[in-house]
């Protein structure tokens, strides 16, 4: 298999390149590194097991490595939520027209298969939870959710007008080792500042589903090897779910600290876009064989872990 990644050198990105490394597939990865960290990928660059190159995708020179590419995984995207309505113009370029750019270098090289990382946020508060697939009122909150949900139907497009096969994939909350920003991570450099005082957005009461980024990519391959429809959405988390104050204890208790206080900004969501409460079906991928493996709390302690040795934290 010949893939391209696009980010393959953030977060999600670099353990799926791992992974298709593992796989002996032969790698592309295209970067800009603006969040992405080269020493993420930098064995399989030096071992020539994967070829990198820098560029941004809203730039040219990039296009010509989708020649004879099997299949994209798009990853790269502006992946913050909170930032971004204070910018969406910018996230609708990082996120809609890069994506765009992207399906017109697939179309014009011939390659017809694209894995794509949505998420949760594109269905807005749901009334339903867990919430499935086929939730039939999409109607995100933020300038993120709204982008992703752009390009899951211009991938429809494209799919259906060229004939394509694609996976898109709705992510919840994706935590781990690499991770540069999110709740957990927050929450380590907040206490790294001050141990005795932990600032938490809202109320601490919003509760999410979180999923360990190894299952995550597990879970992305497994559906692309076993996925049949031509344009496939598919649900990735954890089966419960797990709330914020429970977060800010775990990551305190792995940090040796015992006598934290929580302080609240209030009101019952962190910031514009927030959602609340999000649990996400995973019923559709449970069908094809899969299972997610580990608990959202279990997936919170293990990324709490990793990210306070990563980050160098007491």
């Amino acid at each position: 298999m010949k893939a391209i990644v696009t980010g393959g050198a953030g977060f999600i990105g670099s353990h799926l390149v791992d992974a298709l490394v593992r796989r002996n597939d032969e790698i592309t990865v295209i970067d800009n590194l603006s969040t992405g960290e080269l020493r993420h990928i930098a064995g399989h660059i030096e071992s020539g097991a994967i070829r990198f190159v820098k560029n941004d995708l809203l730039a040219d020179g990039w296009q010509e490595t989708f020649r004879g590419a099997d299949r994209v995984y798009h990853i790269a995207a502006d992946p913050d939520v909170r930032a971004s309505s204070g910018n969406p113009g910018r996230v609708y370029a990082q996120n809609v027209t890069a994506t765009i750019r992207v399906l017109e270098a697939m179309r014009e090289s011939g390659c017809g298969e694209i894995a794509f990382t949505s998420t949760s946020t594109v269905y807005g508060e749901a009334d339903i939870i867990p919430t499935p697939e086929e939730y039939p009122r999409m109607e995100p909150i933020s300038i993120y959710g709204g982008t992703k949900l752009a390009c899951e139907a211009m991938i429809s497009g494209y799919v259906h007008s060229y004939g394509w096969r694609s996976w898109v994939f709705r992510f919840a909350n994706v935590i781990g080792e690499r991770s540069n920003h999110g709740v957990i991570w927050d929450f380590i450099h907040k206490l790294r500042k001050d141990p005795s005082t932990l600032e938490i957005l809202g109320n601490g009461k919003q509760a999410k589903s979180y999923c360990s980024v190894a299952a995550c990519v597990d879970a992305v391959l497994f559906a692309v090897e076993h996925g049949q429809e031509p344009f496939a959405c598919y649900n990735i988390g954890s089966e419960d779910w797990i709330d914020v104050n429970s977060i800010a204890s775990i990551v305190a208790r792995e940090m040796g600290l015992r006598d934290v206080t929580f302080r609240y900004t209030g009101g019952d969501r962190g910031w514009v876009g927030d959602v609340p409460r999000m649990l996400l079906s995973v019923e559709k991928l449970r069908s094809l064989g899969w299972r997610p493996g580990v608990t959202s709390e279990e997936a919170v302690r293990a990324a709490a872990q990793a990210l306070i040795q990563e980050t160098g934290a007491p």
